[in-house]
C-alpha cells in the first residue's frame, strides 16, 4: 500500500513554525516545552504547532499512537531510532575528521549501521503485524525498500567491502623512531611463544605495564602513515574504500529519514504521559467532530498536573458537557476555586485533540475547531498609552471579528477592573455577539448574571467544601450561580474580619 508519512495519511502537510498566540494563556507553552525536552536534535516543534484540520488525519494519528502504546512496538522503534542515531553520529565524525581513509571507514560504518537498523525495523515489523494504517504503510514500504536496486546494491557492498577489509594481514618493522609497513607472510606469532613461555614464572597478580592505546577518533600522525602504508599494500581494496562514499553519498532513504524524524513525535508524547499515568492520572483518545455537543469527564489541565504530581499532590479531575443548543459554560464562584485552570483544560483538550493526541481525563468528545481565540487578563504596559478598559476592548474586537461559527472562544475574568455597572454591561453584549456566532465558548467570570443570559448559556459554579466554605474543592458543578465568593468564610479562617482585626489592634 501507499505510503508517505507517519503523521498523515497522505503526502504530508505544511507545519508551522510560529507558536500559536493562544498557548500562553493555555499553558501550552510549558506542556511542549516539557515534551520536546532532550529532543532539539529532531526539530518536534513545528509538529506542535500545527493543528490538523481533517479527520481521517486525526483518526489516522489516534491509531498510530494506540499501537505505538505496545511494549513490543515501542522498544523496536526506540532500537531503531537509537541505530539512526548512531548513523548520523558516524556520519558527522566522517565529516569532521582529516585522514581520507579514516573519513571514508566511519562512512562506511555508518552505511552498515544504515542497514542493520532499517532491515531490523522491517523484521519488526513483520513480526509484530501491527494493524494501524500508519504501520501498516510503513511495513509495506519497508518490504519495497529492502527488495530495491538502491538498498541491495548498498548493502551488498557494505558486507562486501567490511569482509575485505576485515581480511587485510599485514606487519610492522619498528626500528627506533622508524617504521616499516610489510605484507604479512603468515610469520609464527612470536608474542604468544613469549606469554607461553614465561607463563611458568606467573605468581599472583602483576603490575600491568601494557600501554593503553588513545580512544580519541581522530588518527595521530603516525597512525595515518602507518595506515597509508597499509593502503599501499591493498590498493585496489582501498580505492575501492575512497570510492565508497562517492558512489552511495545519497543514502539514508528519503523517506527512512522522515520516519526517524517523524515517530519522534509519539515518542516524545507518549514519554511525557508516562510519568503522570504512573500518578494514575487517565487519558484517552477523544471521539472528534463536527457536532457541538462536547463532553469530557475527568478533564484535567495538563501543566499543572505536571507540576502537582511531581511534588506528589493530588490532581482534581472536572467533568463538562453541552448538548441541543448550549454552546458557552459560565464559570463563576469564589476566587481560588479552579475557574481558570478548567478553561485553560477546555483549551487544552481541544488542542491536543487536533494533533492527535490522547487527552487528559477518562472519557471525551470533542469539536474539530479551526480556530481558537483567548483572552486571559495582561498587565498593563508602561509604553502603552491606552488604558486597561481599552486594551480589553480591542482585544475582544479583534476576536469577534476573525472568530466563525468553528471556532473556540476562552474569555477569563473580562472587565475586572472596570466599574461593575459596566462590566456587566459590555460583558452582556460580548456572550450576546458570541451567542449570535453560535461558536463554542468558556467564560470565566465573577458575574452571575452572565450565567443566564440565554439558552446557549450553561452555569457552572466553583465548589467549596460544605463543611468549610474557606477549602476550596476544586470541583466545578453545572448549577445556577448562587453569587457567593466566600470571602467572608476566608476573612474569618484567616482572622481578617472587621471584629478580629479590631481585638487584635487592642491587644
Amino acid at each position: 500500500m501507499g505510503f508517505a508519512s507517519i503523521l498523515w495519511p497522505g503526502e504530508p502537510g505544511e507545519t508551522a513554525d510560529e507558536r500559536p498566540p493562544f498557548f500562553p494563556d493555555l499553558s501550552l507553552d510549558q506542556v511542549v516545552e516539557g515534551i520536546l525536552a532532550g529532543r532539539a536534535e529532531y526539530d518536534l516543534t513545528p509538529f506542535f504547532h500545527t493543528p490538523l484540520r481533517d479527520l481521517e488525519a486525526i483518526r489516522y494519528r489516534q491509531e498510530v499512537f494506540r499501537e505505538l502504546e505496545n511494549p513490543a512496538l515501542t522498544g523496536c522503534v526506540q532500537r531503531f531510532a537509537q541505530g539512526m542515531r548512531a548513523v548520523r553520529e558516524h556520519l558527522a565524525m566522517s565529516h569532521k575528521l582529516y585522514y581520507k581513509y579514516q573519513k571514508a571507514g566511519y562512512f562506511l560504518d555508518a552505511a552498515e549501521l544504515y542497514c542493520q537498523a532499517v532491515r531490523a525495523l522491517w523484521g519488526d515489523l513483520v513480526a509484530l503485524q501491527p494493524a494501524a494504517a500508519g504501520w501498516r504503510g510503513l511495513q509495506g514500504y519497508l518490504a519495497g525498500y529492502l527488495r530495491s536496486q538502491s538498498f541491495t546494491s548498498l548493502e551488498e557492498e557494505v558486507q562486501g567491502l567490511q569482509q575485505a577489509l576485515g581480511s587485510v594481514r599485514y606487519k610492522m618493522l619498528i626500528q627506533g623512531d622508524r617504521v616499516t609497513v610489510l605484507p604479512y607472510e603468515a610469520e609464527s606469532n612470536y608474542g604468544a611463544e613469549i606469554e607461553a613461555t614465561f607463563a611458568r614464572f606467573r605468581q599472583g597478580a602483576v603490575k600491568d605495564y601494557r600501554v593503553k592505546f588513545s580512544d580519541w577518533a581522530e588518527m595521530n600522525h603516525v597512525e595515518a602513515q602507518i595506515l597509508d602504508g597499509v593502503a599501499y599494500l591493498y590498493p585496489a581494496l582501498f580505492e575501492r574504500l575512497l570510492d565508497f562514499p562517492r558512489r552511495y553519498a545519497g543514502y539514508p532513504d528519503r523517506m527512512v529519514a522522515a520516519f526517524d524524524r517523524e515517530v519522534q513525535f509519539y515518542l516524545a508524547y507518549l514519554e511525557y504521559l508516562s510519568g503522570l499515568r504512573a500518578a494514575r492520572l487517565p487519558f484517552c483518545y477523544p471521539r472528534v467532530g463536527k457536532s457541538k455537543e462536547v463532553a469530557v469527564r475527568g478533564g484535567f489541565d495538563l501543566a499543572l498536573a505536571k507540576r502537582l504530581a511531581s511534588e506528589g499532590h493530588a490532581v482534581v479531575g472536572n467533568d463538562f458537557f453541552l448538548q441541543g443548543h448550549e454552546r458557552i459554560l459560565v464559570v463563576s464562584g469564589p476566587n481560588q476555586g479552579g475557574k481558570t485552570t478548567f478553561a485553560r483544560m477546555f483549551g487544552q483538550v481541544h488542542y491536543l485533540a487536533s494533533l492527535g493526541c490522547a487527552v487528559p481525563g477518562e472519557e471525551a468528545r470533542l469539536f474539530l475547531w479551526d480556530q481558537i481565540f483567548t483572552h486571559f487578563e495582561r498587565e498593563e504596559a508602561a509604553k502603552d498609552l491606552r488604558g486597561k478598559l481599552e486594551d480589553e476592548l480591542l482585544r475582544i474586537r479583534e476576536i469577534l471579528s476573525k472568530a466563525t461559527p468553528d471556532s473556540l472562544i476562552i474569555l477569563n475574568e473580562i472587565f475586572s477592573s472596570t466599574a461593575l455597572e459596566d462590566a456587566v454591561y459590555l460583558s452582556r453584549r460580548i456572550l450576546e455577539a458570541v451567542s449570535a456566532l453560535d461558536a463554542l465558548s468558556v467564560c470565566v467570570t465573577f458575574l452571575e448574571e452572565l450565567a443566564s443570559l440565554n439558552e446557549k448559556t450553561v452555569s457552572m459554579v466553583a465548589a467549596v467544601s460544605p463543611q468549610d466554605p474557606a477549602a476550596r474543592t476544586f470541583k466545578l458543578e453545572r448549577r445556577p450561580a448562587d453569587g457567593l465568593a466566600y470571602a467572608l468564610a476566608v476573612a474569618e479562617k484567616y482572622g481578617l474580619t472587621y471584629p478580629r482585626l479590631k481585638e487584635r489592634l487592642r491587644t
